[in-house]
């Protein structure tokens, strides 16, 4: 039989992410690679989904582990790519990830360094485990640039709960590696977060049967994702016909990509 995840695809670099399976395609482990920002835009969300649509039919595949490049996680999604000539295009990809994560169902673990900031944030915020360094912050920013953050709007609450998602999303700060752990955003501060999470996927997920790791994530979230998987609709609606109708979030975007401070008009 051949092995369900091409060798070809084993060990894949891109000109956005890097691509590896490790212990004996067990893990597989994903490396953002435009440093030092790593932003998540359109040709790096299309890369990494093609990585996991290659994924879709590997039966031994037990985790995936998002890592990075260089100093930062990711600053998050391209600001140019929430303009209003683009920004349909954009959501859908990166809500697209989401929804292939969801598909695959296996345990997805977070390696962050530096900022995790918007859809960086996001990213981890939706692995079951995330290593972060002592240097880390994790923050959803979008308000401050007067639109919000779809996803995280929906997963945040359900992994810090409700009141400390309302001060993320719409203070718009960013808390460190130390502030995170206590509030759940992250779950152990590591002096090398790639290679703890490899540790941890060792010594707790690697001997697990693959198919009993996928009905436990289907069970343990199905109502997560079930939830994910309507509203990420309604988001994704709200952002596109309301939202990006309104004068302020248009010149919030301008602002930021002019180096200025906003005039919001508040209409």
């Amino acid at each position: 039989m051949s092995p369900p995840f091409p060798h070809r695809r084993a060990n894949t670099t891109r000109d956005h992410v890097a691509a590896s399976l490790e212990g004996d395609g067990r893990l597989l482990r994903i490396v953002l690679s435009r440093p030092p920002a790593n932003i998540l835009d359109s040709a790096m969300l299309e890369e990494i989904r093609t990585v996991l649509e290659d994924a879709m039919g590997q039966s031994e595949l037990r985790a995936i582990l998002f890592d990075h490049e260089g100093p930062n996680f990711s600053f998050g999604a391209s600001v140019e790519e929430h303009l209003p000539d683009q920004v349909e295009e954009m959501l859908a990809g990166f809500h697209g990830l989401f929804r292939d994560l969801m598909s695959l169902a296996v345990p997805v673990l977070a390696a962050v360094r530096g900022h995790a900031l918007g859809a960086g944030c996001e990213l981890a915020t939706f692995c079951h485990r995330v290593f972060v360094s002592d240097d880390a912050h994790l923050g959803q920013p979008e308000i401050k640039l007067g639109v919000f953050a779809p996803v995280a709007s929906i997963v945040l609450p359900a992994r810090v709960g409700q009141a400390r998602a309302d001060d993320l999303l719409i203070t718009g700060r960013s808390v460190p590696a130390s502030e995170a752990v206590d509030i759940g955003l992250a779950d152990a501060i590591v002096e090398d977060p790639t290679a703890a999470a490899q540790d941890w996927f060792d010594q707790h997920l690697a001997g697990k049967s693959a198919v009993g790791l996928r009905y436990a994530v289907r069970a343990a979230r199905g109502e997560l994702h079930e939830r994910m998987r309507a509203e990420l609709d309604e988001m994704e609606h709200l952002y596109l016909n309301e939202l990006m109708a309104t004068d302020d979030a248009v010149e919030g975007l301008r602002a930021f990509l002019e180096k200025r401070r906003p005039q919001w008009s508040d209409r």
